[in-house]
């Protein structure tokens, strides 16, 4: 493996009730609080109300920014950054999903430059501070309660970005998993697709003797494969719940990327897909992540054959590494149909249009992808497979 620093300063505030703990977390940082969240569901379940009641029981005076996109704006970034400088923010809280942390992270930052949040997204800026925030988790998904990333659409020139700086990370992250008891099915299963993926991600990877990582990896697939299901049946599973919420976290905190790069071709390929057609991120990685794997086996067809052995129970005997990992694969684009997820980009009415447009998009920072480079035809022929 190579060489490593893992730092992760996230306060990780996991079960249920926690929320109770704004009340003694908050105050630390400030009086004058902006909330930021989404669509509205908190209200519908009473989140918003008891978040509402333990900022003002702490003292502080409450700002809002609601609407957060499932795919954030910059747009929205930026109203919010408006109300930071403009009302003297001082503490940021951000209670939603991925999206909702996502832009909340970019507004910290935002906050404390002078010029357009967009130039720190793209790069164009690295920031050296931020304001402080805080997460209330209500959907299993992206890990962003706990790393240092954002991803940021900028819809009017169909861009979308990843993004992360150590100034960013959550002083504290409340995990209550009954927060998520009222996510939609087709969401749930979203999310339970974007921890694999951010699993499977790092699992493809160039680096030798990362056997404590790989079974590490490996442990985390089989738990989501095990539980998805069950908990499918019952959405309101707090047991079920919490082990998906906690893999969540865990498939995208550092912990299980000690020692080598990952690939994350993929997402950088479904960022263009909903950059330009605006889809759900777990659905988009559903459908393009079978297909990367199929395009790159030859790369490792080892690291394939072990994959589908040890996690998708694939029987090795009499066949090439190459078969071994090609049923692996098989095994979970099953897996994924079982559960609802979409298998093809026509699930969402995505045609070859707009293709080349989105090969643009995807391209726009030049070859990419660490367990195998890809070029423009290689994502070409990735999109065409998915359609």
């Amino acid at each position: 493996m190579d060489n490593f620093t893992y730092n992760n300063p996230v306060k990780l505030i996991f079960g249920k009730g926690q929320v109770e703990q704004l009340k003694n977390e908050v105050p630390y940082y400030g009086k004058k609080v902006l909330l930021v969240y989404g669509g509205g569901s908190i209200k519908r379940n009473g989140l918003y109300d008891q978040v509402m009641n333990l900022l003002h029981a702490a003292g502080t005076e409450v700002f809002e920014l609601s609407g957060v996109e499932p795919n954030p704006r910059i747009s929205t970034v930026r109203k919010g950054v408006e109300i930071c400088k403009n009302e003297g923010i001082e503490f940021l809280l951000a209670v939603g999903g991925g999206s909702v942390i996502d832009c909340t992270k970019v507004i910290a930052a935002g906050a404390k430059y002078d010029g357009d949040a967009w130039d720190i997204v793209t790069k164009k800026v690295i920031v050296s501070e931020a304001l402080p925030l805080g997460t209330v988790l209500t959907l299993a998904a992206t890990g962003s309660e706990m790393n240092r990333s954002s991803v940021i659409t900028n819809w009017e020139t169909n861009e979308k970005y990843g993004w992360g700086n150590p100034v960013v990370y959550p002083r504290f992250s409340i995990l209550d998993p009954v927060n998520t008891f009222t996510v939609p099915r087709d969401q749930t299963v979203n999310g339970i697709v974007d921890i694999m993926v951010h699993t499977l991600e790092n699992y493809f990877h160039v680096q030798r003797e990362t056997y404590l990582q790989d079974r590490m990896l490996e442990s985390l697939l089989l738990t989501v494969i095990e539980t998805a299901p069950k908990l499918l049946e019952n959405l309101e599973s707090y047991e079920n719940r919490a082990t998906i919420l906690y893999c969540g976290t865990m498939a995208l905190n550092g912990m299980l990327s000690m020692g080598y790069n990952g690939d994350w071709a993929t997402h950088n390929m479904e960022h263009a897909v909903s950059a330009v057609y605006d889809i759900p991120h777990g659905g988009g990685l559903a459908i393009l992540f079978p297909n990367w794997m199929k395009h790159s086996l030859s790369a490792n067809p080892e690291r394939f054959k072990q994959l589908a052995v040890r996690v998708f129970a694939v029987n090795p005997e009499g066949k090439t590494a190459e078969e071994a990992g090609l049923e692996g694969i098989e095994k979970l684009r099953a897996f994924w149909r079982l559960i609802g997820a979409p298998s093809r980009l026509a699930d969402y009415g995505i045609d070859h249009s707009k293709l080349e447009l989105m090969a643009d998009r995807a391209m726009a920072r030049g070859e990419f992808g660490n367990f195998r480079k890809l070029d423009r035809n290689d994502v070409l022929d990735i999109y065409r497979a998915s359609l």
